[in-house]
């Protein structure tokens, strides 16, 4: 069993990046894993988004793995990632909400071979 802590947008995410996740996630469990699944295991009614931080910090550096749902336009994914690398946890890739210009990217980093 691995603990998996999962990168994806979560404010401002639309119905289909919601249902991707949440399927990642449903798969993942019933594998056996335990998920940090954002949208449930952080207090989203943070006014501030320190405690959302803290608590991600906390499952980050308690993780075996990080899985991302990338999606440029979110800033907590960003955030989230620059902890994953500062970590160096391995990293998987499991899907870009948007096409990818080729060139250097969160994403490209993400795919690249270590």
């Amino acid at each position: 069993m691995k603990s998996i802590y999962l990168i994806m947008p979560v404010r401002n995410a639309d119905e289909r990046v919601q249902a991707i996740a949440t399927a990642h996630c449903r798969r993942l469990e019933a594998a056996g894993h335990k998920v940090h699944f954002p949208p449930r295991d952080a207090p989203q009614d943070d006014p501030t988004g320190r405690i959302i931080c803290e608590t991600h910090r906390a499952a980050m550096q308690a993780c075996n793995e990080v899985h991302v749902i990338w999606d440029v336009n979110s800033s907590g994914s960003h955030f989230d990632l620059g902890m994953a690398y500062a970590m160096r946890k391995p990293i998987v890739a499991v899907e870009s909400i948007e096409e990818i210009k080729p060139g250097k990217s969160y994403w490209a980093a993400v795919i690249a071979p270590r």
